[in-house]
């Protein structure tokens, strides 16, 4: 008898896969607790902690406060302070054209132009009397001295 011998073929490695958890699962039940019986024991070092806690936190909250409000102080002064130098460039402008207009309303010229035209004359020799030829107060007593006066009638 002659045997034929097939040839073997290897069988595939198929592996198991294992399973995450081994045993019997796990069922959890809620239970209700009641604390109400149990009374809260006050810890002093705990007590002390916090106020502690509380009291260097209202400090740092002061100072940050503090800090803030001159932060916004000092840039609202810086504001103003603009405005007041705009304020005073403003009023130097102003100052130097009414310095201006002074002088140009002072002018020789023109005061004796305008006089001509009002019908005034120049003065006569010896009515103007210059106020540097006065010497200075002496701090003793002034008299009063009247020159000539002289009426003028106007028809």
């Amino acid at each position: 008898m002659a045997t034929a011998t097939l040839p073997m073929r290897a069988a595939p490695a198929f592996r198991r896969r294992q399973t995450c958890w081994a045993g019997t699962p796990e069922v959890y039940f809620a239970k209700a607790i009641d604390n109400s019986r149990l009374v809260k024991v006050e810890d002093p070092r705990r007590s002390r902690e916090m106020r502690q806690f509380a009291g260097a936190l209202a400090c740092l909250f002061a100072l940050v406060m503090i800090y803030t409000w001159q932060h916004f102080k000092a840039i609202e002064y810086g504001y103003q302070v603009e405005g007041l130098k705009v304020q005073r460039d403003g009023l130097a402008e102003e100052n130097r054209v009414l310095k201006l207009e002074e002088a140009t309303l002072r002018s020789p010229g023109r005061i004796d132009t305008i006089a001509r035209q009002l019908g005034m004359q120049p003065p006569q020799a010896g009515q103007i009397v210059p106020m540097d030829s006065i010497s200075p107060d002496t701090g003793g007593p002034v008299m009063a001295n009247a020159g000539a006066v002289s009426l003028v009638a106007v028809p």
